[in-house]
C-alpha cells in the first residue's frame, strides 16, 4: 500500500469531522496532516502512550482494544475509513486508554495536538464536527454497556456481527462477507464472553447456514436469521 505524500481534498471533505468546512479550511488542515503508514499487525499506538495525534483513517481496518489491571483483552471498537480515531489527544487526557492495532495495512492522517487546537479555534465547525462524533462515541459505549447487563450472549453475537456487517459487509455469491480479518477471540472480546463460547455458537449457526467462517472470515448467509437471533421480538 502507497502512502499519500499530500492526501486530496475529497478524502477529508468525506470525513464528518469535516463536514461542512469549506476549501479554504480543507486546505489548511491538509497543510498541517502527517500521513502514517501501518502494515498488517502494526499498532498506531499503544495503550499508555502519550496522547499527542488524533488521526482519521483513509485506508484499511483498525482494531481499539483494552487490556484491563488483571491482563483481561477488550475490544472497543473497530475503526473503517473516513472514522477519527484517538481524539483523547485533543480532550485534555495525556494518555491514549487502548491499542490501535491494524487488522490490514492500514494509512492514517494525522494532527498534532497543537495543529488540531489550532484548527479548532480557526474553524469552530470543525470543534462542534468533532463533539458531535465523540458523542456518539459515548452513545455507542452505553449501548455496549447495557447489551452486556440485559441480553443473552448468543444475543450480543448476532448484533456484533451484523454490525461488522454493515460496517464492512460485502456481496458474495453465498451471502454477505465481512470484508477484514475478524477472529474467533476478537468476537469474544467485543461482546465480553469466552472463546470457547463464540465457537460453540458459530458451529450452531454454521450447522443451521446461518454462517460460515473460516481463516478470520465470517460470511453472513442468512442475515435475517442473525436479524431475529439480535432482536427476538422484531416479528
Amino acid at each position: 500500500m502507497t502512502v499519500p505524500r499530500k492526501p486530496d481534498r475529497s478524502v477529508l471533505a468525506a470525513v464528518p469531522v469535516f463536514r461542512g468546512l469549506g476549501e479554504t479550511a480543507l486546505d489548511q488542515a491538509l497543510e498541517v496532516a502527517k500521513p502514517r503508514f501501518v502494515a498488517k499487525n502494526g499498532t498506531m499506538f499503544e495503550q499508555g502512550d502519550r496522547a499527542d495525534t488524533f488521526y482519521i483513517l483513509v485506508d484499511g481496518r483498525l482494531k481499539v482494544s483494552q487490556t484491563t489491571p488483571s491482563g483481561q483483552q477488550v475490544v472497543i471498537r473497530y475503526i473503517g475509513p473516513g472514522e477519527f480515531f484517538g481524539c483523547v489527544a485533543v480532550a485534555g487526557q495525556t494518555e491514549y486508554p487502548g491499542t490501535a492495532t491494524a487488522a490490514v495495512d492500514s494509512v492514517a492522517i494525522g494532527w498534532d495536538a497543537a495543529a488540531s487546537k489550532a484548527l479548532m479555534e480557526r474553524f469552530p465547525k470543525f470543534a462542534i464536527n468533532a463533539l458531535g462524533t465523540m458523542g456518539a462515541r459515548v452513545r455507542e459505549a452505553h449501548t455496549r454497556i447495557r447489551e452486556m447487563s440485559t441480553e443473552q450472549v448468543e444475543q450480543r453475537v448476532a448484533r456484533a456481527i451484523l454490525r461488522f456487517a454493515q460496517q464492512a459487509g460485502k456481496r458474495v455469491e453465498n451471502g454477505v462477507r465481512i470484508d477484514f480479518p475478524l477472529s474467533r477471540e476478537d468476537i469474544a472480546q467485543m461482546t465480553g464472553t469466552t472463546l470457547h463460547t463464540v465457537s460453540r455458537i458459530l458451529s450452531r449457526w454454521e450447522e443451521a447456514g446461518l454462517v460460515e467462517s473460516g481463516r478470520q472470515r465470517i460470511t453472513i448467509r442468512q442475515p435475517h436469521g442473525l436479524v431475529t437471533i439480535a432482536e427476538p421480538f422484531a416479528d
